[in-house]
């Protein structure tokens, strides 16, 4: 029996994150991330997921939107596949809804989407509860459950209904913030809905947890630890969260909560940076990156802060990450490994493995980070 998997791919997703501009909702921030140099990346994740179906081609047919919104890419990939809905060169969040209608009514096993929560809010309001689905996460706010921890692993999960092993589906929220407000470093979620996912824990995300760390000692002390040990003449990428920014308050530096800055001899070189621009400054100069986890989630990378770009953790090295976080945040976890979803999919079997963690003043534990394709290291 043929698989009936529906593919729909918002090809401007994540666009802003890489440019610093933290979302892509609005064709007027989509225009201005390409104007900033930003490049399309949510066809080559949703490439990256159905590579891992390539030897199930036989088993499944795919339906999707002409060009960039899937059709390119599983032809190209050589998958049987029937265009349900046509649309423009410039696409709307209307056609996401149009399609998944279509998709419905075509009767397909599961809506594959790549995208990121304003996506996923197009989705659901198209399709509710009626049909399974399953993300694809390509966006740079990525609060919702309804996404795999990484492209390969909902390569996975797919891959594990088409070759009929029994696979619960569950209901996950569909989160979303206020863009406007995000910019301005204001966090502001709402649900918008629930829809039925494949309860794959191994790699389906959880919605993130946005609450406030309650632990303020344990803050006070990782953010102390980590600026005594800072070494003088060498730059500082300080990630977003509310860990860094503990960091950053023990220096007495305005920080960006929602962005990257970038710090030396504990003083500020320069906030809200971009890619190109978080290159430029560090080329050629000895330089270390601190980040902490999406609580709730486990993500290092690839969840917010898309201006660390793989050839900035390349150009920094493994050895020059500094992870940071409380022993509650870990604990939150239940075992999974943190996720390095940079985007390159050879950096994230590289930075796989165990990571030190600082988690209080000279307190530091070893964590797993695991396998791209949801695996924790020792199951590789």
């Amino acid at each position: 029996m043929q698989f009936k998997l529906g593919l729909i791919v918002n090809p401007v997703a994540g666009l802003g994150g890489s440019v610093a501009l933290k979302g892509s909702d609005g064709a007027d921030t989509a225009a201005k991330a390409m104007q900033l140099g930003a490049e399309p990346k949510a066809n080559l994740r949703t490439r990256a997921a159905l590579e891992v179906l390539l030897a199930h081609q036989d088993d499944l047919t795919i339906y999707t939107v002409n060009g960039e919104m899937g059709e390119q890419t599983a032809k190209q990939l050589g998958f049987q596949s029937h265009v349900i809905y046509q649309t423009n060169d410039i696409t709307t969040p209307d056609d996401t809804e149009q399609a998944a209608k279509l998709l419905v009514e075509q009767g397909v096993d599961l809506i594959l989407f790549a995208g990121g929560d304003g996506t996923a809010r197009n989705v659901c309001h198209a399709v509710g509860d009626s049909t399974p689905v399953l993300g694809i996460p390509a966006g740079c706010k990525i609060h919702s459950g309804v996404y795999a921890i990484t492209p390969k692993a909902a390569g996975r999960v797919v891959e594990m209904l088409v070759k009929g092993e029994l696979v619960s589906l569950g209901d996950a929220d569909v989160m979303d913030i206020d863009e406007e407000a995000f910019r301005e470093g204001t966090v502001k979620a709402k649900r918008y809905g629930e829809m039925q996912v494949p309860s794959e824990v191994r790699y389906v995300q959880a919605v993130k947890n946005g609450g406030k760390e309650t632990d303020e000692l344990v803050l006070a002390d990782i953010a102390a630890y980590v600026v005594s040990e800072m070494d003088e003449d060498c730059l500082y990428v300080m990630g977003s969260g509310s860990t860094v920014a503990a960091i950053m308050e023990e220096m007495g530096l305005e920080n960006t909560l929602l962005g990257v800055d970038l710090v030396a001899d504990q003083e500020l070189i320069a906030q809200d940076l971009t890619a190109q621009q978080l290159l430029e400054l560090t080329q050629g100069k000895e330089t270390k990156l601190v980040i902490t986890l999406i609580g709730g989630q486990g993500h290092i990378f690839g969840r917010g802060n898309q201006q660390l770009s793989p050839a900035l953790i390349r150009a920094i090295g493994r050895d020059n990450i500094i992870v940071v976080a409380t022993k509650t945040k870990l604990q939150a976890l239940n075992g999974r490994p943190l996720i390095a979803d940079t985007g390159d999919s050879e950096l994230d079997d590289e930075l796989s493995g165990y990571i030190r963690v600082t988690t209080g003043f000279n307190d530091h534990i070893m964590y797993a980070v695991g396998h791209q394709d949801g695996l924790h290291p020792e199951e590789k």
